[in-house]
């Protein structure tokens, strides 16, 4: 369960099943058990039209940020607009503009994602998530590959998308320096277990939980150590 405006962290080593929960809560995939359910809709078992109108609703950062490659950013970030939306010419191209703005693009609109470095493709992927003012964000690894100053600076990012638009933003990460920075809640999976260990703030999970495999994950020296 997800509070509204929260940063939610879906936490696990490899092949635990992150990305693949990740692709259950957007839609791409269907559970073989149990439900979605997301703001009243269970997009597990709904019609198209429902299912279209959640689309609207959410934002998604691929793990790859997941540009075209041979559309500008500009229209990478028009595409969902409209697609979506019957705004007329002059105001996407002014929303688009906004979408970079927020995050640090602006003057970029005409370049090409392989002119871009790492940190750059994953702002760019991030504008087109939030080319509908979405009232989730879904971002997939959103650090992944990059060095540690151009993480901090994706962190402090996403931070500033939760506080000033209130969004609710649902990450996948193994980065520890990440979580601290951004997560409020936690999840922690387990590919021996199949499922969830351990949940609560990641402060809690770190230090204070009962499972001392939960807080090995936290504590990389412990895991090292056999402890």
């Amino acid at each position: 369960q997800v509070e509204k405006g929260a940063v939610f962290a879906i936490l696990g080593g490899s092949g635990c099943g992150k990305s693949t929960l990740l692709r259950h809560l957007i839609g791409l995939e269907s559970p073989m058990a149990g439900q979605v359910v997301i703001q009243g809709v269970e997009i597990t078992d709904c019609d198209e039209s429902r299912f279209h109108a959640f689309l609207k609703s959410i934002g998604v950062l691929f793990q790859a940020s997941g540009l075209l490659g041979s559309m500008t950013l500009f229209e990478n970030v028009a595409l969902p607009i409209m697609e979506y939306t019957d705004l007329p010419e002059k105001a996407i191209e002014k929303l688009v503009r906004l979408k970079l703005k927020q995050v640090d693009l602006d003057g970029y609109e005409g370049h090409l994602p392989s002119q871009l470095s790492g940190g750059m493709k994953k702002r760019a992927g991030l504008a087109r998530a939030l080319a509908l003012s979405p009232k989730i964000l879904f971002l997939d690894e959103p650090s992944a590959g990059l060095d540690p100053i151009t993480t901090a600076e994706i962190d402090a990012l996403i931070q500033r998308i939760n506080q000033s638009l209130g969004a609710t933003i649902v990450i996948v990460t193994h980065e520890l320096d990440s979580i601290f920075r951004i997560a409020q809640k936690a999840i922690l999976l387990d590919r021996d277990a199949q499922g969830i260990i351990g949940r609560g703030t990641p402060a809690a999970l770190r230090d204070t939980h009962e499972n001392p495999r939960v807080r090995r994950f936290f504590n990389p020296g412990l895991r090292m150590e056999g402890a």
